[in-house]
């Protein structure tokens, strides 16, 4: 496996992609999007992540890297496609797993025998199997004839281009030769992290596991801060106090929930097993209220019409990525209330985010009648005593250390 074809160049497949050329390998990263493929040619990133951009130079510099939106050949094709959910017309959340299909369809064609295909994409169980299927069909070569594996991302952003070599991996495989296959691909990433072999449905739903874990978790902190509101207590001291148990670790509450994983992954799960998973639908249904909660707690606060800036859009601290944002929602719904509603994403140089307008932080402390903390982004750590002199309502616990 010397030549590497990366379905995707978005927030895992473009850091895979130079992880894998900085690793020896030859590397072609495929996107159907001209514009992105056309920058990453010019050596520019089109996303925020720490030391990417070096990192990409290096790449480059080394010429084992490539940008086209043509699917070249190779001898592993390994698939990094999103994998949202949809609304049914019954109003149920479910996998949409078209991009997997589409990229399986376009790479399919250029697939040899003996070739390895690698699915990345967070999936529903099952899915790696179907990749297989289309793949087969598609080629005419016997699946007998090639390799499939899951092998799921696991990366925090803010961090890929660290966890990518040194975090466990897990490879599932239906057939145990298209494992080892993968697990030695993968050795030449992974340098400080194990490698686990397992079969293709285990690996599958131990990522949705993993997600589904955390939102759970979430959820409860996030209802405490409800419980906590009513009862006039600090949720924050509350939980502080709470966590000196030593078997006890509450997380922090928040806006709500967002991102590619931890949002749409419990739904992949609750749709198969719709009848049996009560909890993972009661964690799902109280981390998407959350966002109309918050809503509801500055309205008390607030004169109608008043200029409320939300401080953080992206899903998470320090990065630019706006996917199933809670605090674009809150935004929504604030505005919605009647209230004039700016931002303030520190790691989006544009002047509008999400049809909102963007403000530096000191305009928005300047201009706004209210703040609603929705991020624990550096800058505004860096600036609690600013944030602070303003009136707020911190849904993360940005300011619990202040004194305020």
């Amino acid at each position: 496996m010397k030549k590497i074809t990366i379905m995707g160049l978005g927030y895992i497949g473009l850091p895979t992609a130079i992880t894998f050329a900085l690793a020896g390998f030859e590397v072609c990263g495929f996107d159907i999007n001209e514009e992105v493929v056309a920058t990453l040619n010019k050596g520019k990133i089109h996303i925020v992540e720490p030391g990417l951009q070096e990192a990409l130079e290096q790449a480059l510099k080394l010429g084992r890297l490539s940008f086209s939106t043509t699917v070249p050949e190779g001898d592993a094709f390994i698939i990094t496609v999103q994998t949202p959910y949809r609304e049914t017309p019954e109003g149920k959340r479910v996998s949409d797993i078209r991009y997997v299909e589409s990229a399986a369809s376009m790479l399919a064609p250029k697939v040899k025998k003996g070739n390895l295909v690698v699915l990345e994409s967070t999936v529903p169980p099952m899915t790696t199997r179907r990749v297989e299927e289309i793949v087969e069909s598609i080629s005419g070569i016997s699946r007998d004839d090639f390799y499939t594996a899951h092998c799921p991302e696991r990366v925090l952003p803010g961090r890929m281009l660290i966890e990518l070599r040194e975090n466990n991996r897990i490879i599932g495989a239906r057939v145990e030769k298209a494992g080892l296959v993968t697990q030695e691909l993968y050795s030449k990433l992974v340098t400080k992290g194990r490698i686990m072999l397992t079969d293709d449905i285990t690996a599958e739903m131990c990522k949705l596991v993993e997600n589904t874990y955390r939102d759970i978790n979430i959820a409860y902190a996030n209802e405490l801060s409800v419980v906590a509101d009513r009862l006039g207590i600090d949720i924050y001291n509350l939980i502080s106090l709470a966590n000196c148990h030593p078997r006890v670790n509450i997380l922090t509450p928040g806006v709500g929930v967002g991102g590619h994983c931890i949002a749409v992954d419990p739904w992949f799960i609750h749709e198969k097993f719709e009848d049996i998973t009560p909890l993972i639908y009661a964690a799902r249904m109280e981390n998407d209220h959350k966002p109309a909660w918050v809503a509801q707690r500055v309205a008390r606060d607030v004169e109608p019409g008043a200029h409320v800036c939300v401080l953080g859009l992206s899903y998470k601290p320090d990065i630019d990525d706006m996917r199933e944002s809670p605090s674009v929602e809150l935004c929504e719904i604030l505005r919605d209330k009647g209230f004039r509603v700016t931002a303030c994403e520190p790691n989006v140089t544009k002047d509008t985010v999400s049809g909102f307008e963007n403000l530096s932080l000191a305009d928005a402390v300047k201009q706004a009648d209210y703040l609603v903390i929705t991020l624990q982004h550096t800058l505004f750590k860096e600036n609690r005593s600013l944030i602070a002199s303003k009136k707020n309502y911190d849904c993360v616990g940005l300011l619990a250390n202040t004194g305020k």
